[in-house]
């Protein structure tokens, strides 16, 4: 594969294009967008640019659709039918389904990613699933993916969970982080220090679950003494709900999810048949 094309060099397309280039720094990466702003930083991050979709489909090997999916049918309209013909395609758009996908891209080989904001760090996990079972391809578009973080292979149907799960978990995470620093700070001590404090706390403990390989109850339970701080802290998690309500949360934003993904992908199918 000598080249890469990304239609919308937004946020996460431009994320993508940094993440390309530093890792295959002789990869060809083309991208589009619709501002001088976007275009500006997409040059900036090794991309050749321009606005005409046409252009980045005509010379890219495996293209990644990172544009809104209200959008989609304009990018399709602005692209000959046959530029697709043959072509690895990965949609990184929310909702719109891979039967979908094949529909309107006659003969590309259609994927479907879910990465993360993560993927402003190279820290992304990104799920991928589609129809096709050639190796070959599916290696290509990992190898892709694996240059700006972890890379999952899941059945079309976990999308939407891993939406919630991965997709909406920074946020979680940030909300969770804030509460903590927020807690410490209560107690007397600085902003400064409780927030660096913690964003260490929390990678070491990634670090020792991964690499123990335990359940995460196995490490609380190293961590709780009898009458200790720990069982208090615990005893108000447990009273407050907080894992049931986390439970929760992923619960809903599936749910939510679900609703988006077959608002747009029925939105986008009605378009097709007019």
């Amino acid at each position: 594969m000598r080249s890469v094309g990304v239609l919308g060099a937004g946020r996460i397309g431009s994320a993508i294009i940094r993440a390309l280039k530093s890792c295959t720094p002789d990869l060809e990466v083309y991208a589009s967008g619709r501002s001088e702003e976007t275009l500006s930083r997409a040059l900036r991050f090794g991309a050749k640019v321009s606005r005409d979709n046409a252009y980045v489909v005509r010379n890219s090997d495996l293209v990644i659709v990172s544009v809104k999916p209200y959008h989609f049918l304009d990018v399709y309209n602005q692209v000959p039918a046959d530029f697709w013909s043959g072509k690895l395609v990965v949609s990184v758009m929310a909702g719109v389904r891979l039967e979908t996908l094949s529909r309107v891209l006659q003969g590309a080989k259609v994927f479907r990613a879910m990465p993360n904001i993560n993927t402003l760090v190279s820290k992304s996990a990104t799920a991928i699933a589609t129809n096709n079972s050639n190796s070959e391809d599916r290696s290509l578009v990992e190898s892709v993916f694996r240059c700006f973080g972890s890379v999952y292979w899941v059945p079309e149907e976990y999308l939407d969970i891993w939406t919630s799960l991965v997709g909406s978990g920074p946020a979680f995470m940030a909300e969770i982080i804030d509460g903590l620093v927020l807690g410490a700070v209560s107690s007397g001590m600085t902003r400064d220090i409780a927030y660096k404090a913690t964003l260490d706390m929390i990678e070491g403990t990634v670090k020792l679950l991964r690499e123990l390989g335990t359940h995460p109850i196995e490490i609380r339970d190293e961590v709780t003494t009898p009458s200790g701080t720990t069982i208090q802290g615990l005893k108000i998690l447990e009273s407050k709900g907080i894992k049931a309500g986390l439970m929760e949360v992923v619960e809903t934003s599936f749910r939510r999810s679900r609703e988006i993904g077959i608002e747009i992908d029925n939105s986008i199918k009605a378009k097709i048949s007019h």
